[in-house]
C-alpha cells in the first residue's frame, strides 16, 4: 500500500499471475481479500483449471480476469498441456454469464496454435462467449470481453537453465510480425475485441 498513489493516478491495481495462482488457493484468495478490503483493483491471471465452486467465492474479491486459453481442440490441448481443455472452456462459459470483465490470454506458440484454424477456433468460441454476456446482461456499460494474442518468446528459456530443467521450446523460433498480423486478421473477422500485446 505505500505505492497507493501510484495506483491512483494510473487506475492499476494488483494481478495475480503464476504459473497458476489457483494451485496457492488460500494464499491467492487471502491476498484478493486483503487487496480489495485496501480498495484495489484486482485482477487473476488464470487457467481457470479448478472446480467452479472453488472459483465463485473469489467472484467478488476480482475484477478482471485473464484467461489462458490455448487451443479448442480438446485431443491436442491435452497433448500440449497433459490435461483436457473441458474444464477450462465450461468455467469461461460459467465466467460469461457474470458481469466479470475478462480477457483472454492465447499464448500462439510455433507448431501448436500458430494457425489459422486454431486461432479461427478460439476467437469463434470469445464471440459465443460475448453473445452469451449479451444475452444475459442488455447494459451497454456491462464489462467487456477480448482476446490477447501474446506472441512466443524463449525468456523462459534462461530460468528453466537455472533450475536444470530441460525447455522443450528452446528451437522454437519466434513467430514473425507477418504472420501474427495475419492471425489477428483471423480472428478479427469474428467480430470480437482482439489486439496483439
Amino acid at each position: 500500500m505505500r505505492d497507493e498513489a501510484f495506483y491512483e493516478t494510473s487506475h492499476g491495481g494488483i494481478t495475480i499471475s503464476g504459473g497458476e495462482p489457483l494451485l496457492q488457493y488460500d494464499f491467492t484468495s487471502r491476498l484478493l481479500e486483503l487487496s480489495k478490503a485496501s480498495g484495489l483493483h484486482t485482477a487473476l491471471e488464470t487457467t481457470l483449471y479448478r472446480k467452479w465452486n472453488e472459483i465463485v467465492p473469489l467472484l467478488p474479491l476480482v475484477d478482471l480476469f485473464l484467461v489462458d486459453l490455448k487451443l479448442m481442440d480438446a485431443v491436442q490441448h491435452r497433448a500440449v498441456t497433459g490435461v483436457s481443455n473441458r474444464r477450462i472452456l465450461s468455467n469461461a462459459r460459467k465466467l460469461a454469464g457474470t458481469d466479470k470483465s475478462i480477457i483472454f490470454h492465447t499464448p500462439v506458440i510455433p507448431n501448436v496454435n500458430d494457425n489459422p484454424a486454431a486461432i479461427a477456433a478460439i476467437a469463434q468460441f470469445v464471440h459465443e462467449l460475448v453473445q452469451l454476456r449479451e444475452g444475459k446482461l442488455p447494459s451497454a456499460s456491462d464489462p467487456d470481453i477480448s482476446l490477447e494474442l501474446l506472441p512466443f518468446h524463449r525468456l523462459a528459456g534462461g530460468k528453466y537453465e537455472s533450475l536444470g530443467l530441460n525447455y522443450k521450446a528452446r528451437d522454437f523460433a519466434p513467430v514473425s510480425q507477418e504472420k501474427l498480423a495475419a492471425l489477428l486478421q483471423t480472428a478479427v473477422q469474428y467480430g470480437i475485441a482482439v489486439k496483439i500485446r
